[in-house]
């Protein structure tokens, strides 16, 4: 198993390394451009995620699946994911996160649009959509369709399933000293309750659970920062300029180079918000909306929430704390990092930390059981969405007793490998999604009705594109 698992790690290496970094921020600033900076949207997609979209059609509100996706996205990368950034490439790891997180508002947007269009309705009226129908009705190129669902499943259940599991459970067994088997089970009966309603059960919860948990957590990050206001304008001075030059060792942090702080700060980025990674589509296709477009905006907020508020505060929290406390924090990274910062400010700290990683974690569950649910249909039919929902449930309860380092490195094996076709799609249908936002939003069109028939028709030909 030793040998296996380095195996992966050696793999992880080599997939996860600076030409897919940079394949990822490639298309994040490419679309950008393409798309006319489609980030200046964003007010009015945040306007657009809180109104419903009568008439559309669709499983669930633009709100339900923006929270689902939400739920997916936002987890312990926003939280230990930042602290690991800025113990391995310094403070100016922040700012590349954040960077990215701006670009990456594009490729969300792109992703969503190909969702929409190319998604089919069922026989019972539920919609189905993502980068396995932009990938099979847009480019003809079934195999790479299948290729992304096989991953997809995959990979659910490690980043989306046991992971998460794990998490709560030793957060819940070292915080009240409960056992991983009464959480386990707990936790497998409440997301059994959750994901056997399908989509709109999940969305409903989603709904009630991501603004409440993001609220809170950010609301906790408010407080610490309030108390940490002495050392804000040199927390931010610092993040900037470590940014774009060598930061030496000392006060608390590792000496970094521009590279270092660039490669963490980016890769942190892309992990959290998910951005063309291409499970977000998934459930933007269910939504409820007049048009491609509409939804597109709704679904790239997720990345300004994820990435742009939440993981720039934790990011602002852990380099005030280490800028106030360098002994105490100086040396420590990832969860440990967190967990010190935090702890600084007593109640509230740890109650936000906390608060935060259970309920993060709990609704990354719930999503991404969605996302491995879509790719089993595609790959089976409905007939192997049941059997999907217990070995879901088992592995939840699996993943709370068991260590799992092995699963969460195979899972970003899998999560780099369902990202490749995905972002075949969004290049190659960029002028497809230009046309969409021409369409729609250019002309002042955003309330104009999609033509139903128009649903998964073709794309132009290629040279067209």
């Amino acid at each position: 198993m030793r040998t296996v698992h380095e195996s992966i790690i050696w793999l992880n290496g080599y997939l996860w390394g600076p030409p897919m970094l940079i394949i990822l921020i490639g298309t994040h600033i490419f679309l950008t451009f393409r798309l006319r900076f489609i980030q200046g949207y964003t007010l009015l997609a945040i306007k657009l995620s809180f109104k419903k979209d009568a008439g559309g059609p669709g499983d669930v509100s633009h709100f339900g699946a923006l929270t689902t996706a939400l739920a997916a996205t936002i987890g312990t990368g926003n939280i230990v994911g930042v602290a690991t950034a800025v113990a391995l490439g310094g403070p100016g790891a922040v700012l590349w996160c954040w960077l990215t997180g701006v670009f990456g508002i594009a490729t969300k947007y792109g992703e969503a649009v190909l969702a929409v269009k190319y998604r089919e309705k069922t026989s019972d009226g539920t919609m189905l959509g993502g980068p396995m129908y932009a990938l099979s009705k847009g480019l003809k190129a079934n195999w790479l369709a299948v290729i992304f669902c096989v991953f997809t499943a995959i990979a659910a259940f490690g980043i989306g399933n046991m992971v998460q599991a794990n998490s709560i459970a030793t957060l819940v067994h070292k915080t009240f000293n409960v056992s991983p088997y009464i959480t386990g089970f707990i936790m497998s009966a409440t997301v059994a309750v959750v994901i056997l309603g399908g989509i709109r059960s999940i969305g409903s919860v989603c709904e009630k659970l991501v603004p409440f948990m993001a609220v809170f957590y950010i609301l906790g990050c408010a407080v610490i920062l309030f108390f940490n206001a002495r050392v804000l304008p040199e927390t931010v001075l610092l993040i900037i300029k470590s940014a774009f030059t060598p930061h030496a060792a000392g006060g608390g942090f590792v000496g970094a180079s521009v590279m270092t702080a660039a490669r963490f700060g980016i890769a942190r980025g892309l992990f959290s918000n998910e951005s063309g990674l291409g499970s977000a589509p998934i459930v933007a296709a269910a939504a409820q909306t007049k048009n491609p477009v509409k939804q597109a905006l709704v679904s790239s907020t997720g990345t300004f929430w994820d990435t742009v508020v939440v993981c720039a505060m934790t990011g602002l929290v852990i380099v005030s704390e280490v800028i106030l406390s360098p002994t105490d924090l100086g040396g420590l990274t990832g969860a440990e990092l967190t967990k010190g910062a935090f702890a600084k400010i007593p109640v509230i700290g740890p109650a936000a930390l906390t608060g935060g990683l259970l309920t993060f974690v709990f609704s990354t569950i719930l999503g991404w059981s969605y996302y491995g649910e879509r790719a089993v249909e595609y790959l089976a039919g409905k007939g192997a969405i049941k059997p999907y929902r217990i070995v879901w449930v088992v592995a939840v309860f699996v993943g709370s007793v068991a260590s799992v380092p092995v699963v969460w490195d195979f899972a970003d094996s899998m999560n780099a490998l369902m990202a490749l076709p995905n972002l075949v799609s969004v290049i190659f249908l960029s002028g497809v999604i230009v046309e969409e936002t021409r369409k729609y939003l250019w002309t002042g069109n955003i309330e104009s009705m999609h033509d139903p028939d128009d649903y998964g028709k073709m794309a132009p030909d290629m040279e067209s594109l």
